[in-house]
């Protein structure tokens, strides 16, 4: 089973970076999976969604389309590492789910989130309908990070005892979905 982590944020000077590589971290060091990837939608540098083709039809004309196929199709289950802005997930995001939908359907998606007092929640949230609309189901248990810089110690994250149980219990619970949503793969 292989799971992608994904960071959402593409802007500079982010943390997003920094939660996604702990988060990445901490689901290799859990070994419920048995391949973890990461990738940074700020690396990938999508275009806001420019496909000709609607994506239920799979008839790419883009590479960096075919690139972005290729990833998540690969993946089993998918964990979203987002931030919030203006009380919603990023549209980086919104745009890189845009892009595809078949390669999506039928996987466990655990939420990441992050920001000030809300420790990214409402983002986290207003994703959720999106990711059931590609037939993504998302997992109650989630991680946040509330007033993320209280977090970040130079290029790394110092989570506390909350935040590694709040992610073993949702890779625990990601691998249990994986399973069972195999066969509709």
């Amino acid at each position: 089973m292989k799971l992608l982590v994904v960071t959402a944020s593409v802007r500079e000077n982010r943390v997003g970076g920094i939660i996604g590589d702990w988060t990445t971290e901490f689901a290799t060091n859990h070994a419920g999976f048995d391949e973890v990837e990461s990738v940074d939608l700020r690396e990938l540098n999508l275009p806001v969604f420019n496909e000709p083709n609607h994506p239920m039809a799979q008839d790419y004309k883009y590479d960096h389309t075919k690139k972005w196929s290729a990833i998540v199709d690969s993946a089993d289950a998918i964990i979203f590492v987002l931030p919030e802005y203006n009380f919603f997930a990023p549209g980086s995001l919104v745009n890189a789910i845009d892009y595809l939908t078949k390669e999506w359907a039928y996987k466990p998606a655990g939420l990441v989130s992050y920001g000030g007092a809300s420790g990214g929640m409402r983002s986290a949230q207003s994703i959720k309908p999106l990711l059931n609309t590609v037939k993504v189901v998302p997992m109650s248990e989630s991680v946040s990070f509330h007033m993320v810089n209280n977090y970040i110690d130079g290029e790394q994250v110092r989570a506390d005892k909350m935040h590694d149980e709040s992610a073993a219990a949702m890779l625990d619970e990601m691998v249990r979905w994986t399973k069972a949503l195999t066969s509709l793969r």
